[in-house]
Parts: structure tokens; C-alpha cells; sequence
């Protein structure tokens, strides 16, 4: 395998957020760490295939949803997300709890040049909770999809310049050339224009950056 990827076996509890007092010290005991960046493969029928079909993920794996790891006012561990009801803090275990179709969680986790970049985009993010989700996926308006957080808030700690990068976004079955058909449904019932070729990203192109450490993680059910 790759040098950057640890695939570890877990035990119950060992896959949790580090606290202040702990770190990491061998690699049976892999902690998330404030500012990784959780991708996902949520099992949500055709719109996460049509994601996941149009751009590959890290080593080549599906990834239709992210966040980012950090905790709340009271030491909780969460993931800040956004989801259909906007931009939220989601308690760890719910977020591990989703219906995926893999078992096991990828971390992306910022290399170690760009760690300085943790804290501030975690205040950015924060100051985004309670956004509206983004359903016409716009990243020049002021609400948020999944990928749009995670690459504003790190854009936003890096001083305006971009950590991960936009690319032309595509609808398009890559087998057909035509456009998905959920996606002509989803676009006609919001009365927008499928935007084709507008600028936006991806988990999957998110996952593939060079500015990330990938680690590979046995799920832990809660």
C-alpha cells in the first residue's frame, strides 16, 4: 500500500476525537484530530451514485459527503457539516452513524506545513453555522454544500487562497454523455438551471489533494 495510508484494526473506542491531554502515540491508538476532514459514502441512492460517478476519490474510492472534525463548548467531539438542514455541528457518533456503504472512514488530515491553518478555519466554520445548504450548488452565494464549507473555511485561513481547488462541475453520466436523470428532476423542481460547467468541487476531489495525509480507519459502531 501507499506510505501515507494506515489501515489499522481498531478496538471499540479507540476511533474518537483526541483531547487535549492525549496524542498520538502508536498507531492501534489513531485519534482524530481537530481540523481532519471526514469523507463519506453515504448510501443515498442515485444522487450519491451520480456524485460519486463523476469524480473519483482517493485511491480510487467513492466519497459523496465530508466534514470537519473539532469540538463544541462543552469538549464534545463533533463534525462541523453541511447537510440538507444547513450548516451544523453533528455529534460524532451520529456522524459515524450514517448510512454508508463502507466500512470504514477516511481521514484526511492537513500535512504537517499547513497545520497552522487548523485553528482559524475552525472559527471560519463556526461562524458559518446555521446556513442555509446550498440545493443550486453556487459557490459564489452565501450558502453552503458540503464540500463548499470545507473549502471556504480552509480558503478563509489561508488568507483568501485556495487550499483545495474549484474545477468545471459536470452533471453528466461520463457512459451517455446525457445528463442524470436525477439531476434534471432535482434542478426542474428548484426552477434553476443545471449548472454545468460552473466552478465547484467535490469530497472526492477534496480527497485527492496534495495539501492531505489519507488514512484509512475501520468503522466503529457506536
Amino acid at each position: 500500500m501507499k506510505n501515507n495510508i494506515l489501515l489499522l484494526t481498531l478496538l471499540l473506542g479507540f476511533f474518537s476525537c483526541q483531547t487535549k491531554q492525549e496524542t498520538q502515540t502508536a498507531k492501534e491508538n489513531f485519534k482524530l484530530q481537530t481540523g481532519d476532514i471526514l469523507f463519506q459514502d453515504l448510501d443515498c441512492g442515485p444522487f450519491c451514485e451520480a456524485i460519486t460517478k463523476v469524480t473519483e476519490g482517493y485511491e480510487g474510492n467513492d466519497y459523496s459527503h465530508c466534514g470537519i472534525v473539532s469540538y463544541d463548548s462543552a469538549g464534545n467531539c463533533i463534525v462541523l457539516e453541511a447537510v440538507g438542514k444547513g450548516v451544523m455541528a453533528t455529534p460524532i457518533e451520529e456522524f459515524f452513524n450514517k448510512k454508508v456503504k463502507d466500512d470504514f472512514i477516511t481521514v484526511g488530515r492537513l500535512k504537517k506545513d499547513y497545520q497552522n491553518l487548523i485553528p482559524q478555519s475552525i472559527v471560519k466554520a463556526e461562524s458559518l453555522l446555521g446556513k442555509e445548504y446550498d440545493d443550486i450548488f453556487d459557490i459564489t452565494n452565501d450558502s453552503y454544500y458540503c464540500s463548499e464549507l470545507v473549502y471556504e473555511t480552509f480558503k478563509d485561513a489561508n488568507g483568501g487562497k485556495e487550499i483545495f481547488k474549484l474545477f468545471p462541475m459536470t452533471y453528466k453520466d461520463p457512459d451517455t454523455n446525457e445528463m442524470f436523470p436525477i439531476w434534471v428532476d432535482y434542478f426542474e423542481k428548484l426552477g434553476a438551471p443545471i449548472p454545468e460547467g460552473e466552478a465547484g468541487l467535490n469530497p472526492g476531489g477534496i480527497s485527492r489533494s496534495p495539501y492531505l495525509d489519507i488514512h484509512l480507519e475501520k468503522k466503529v459502531l457506536w
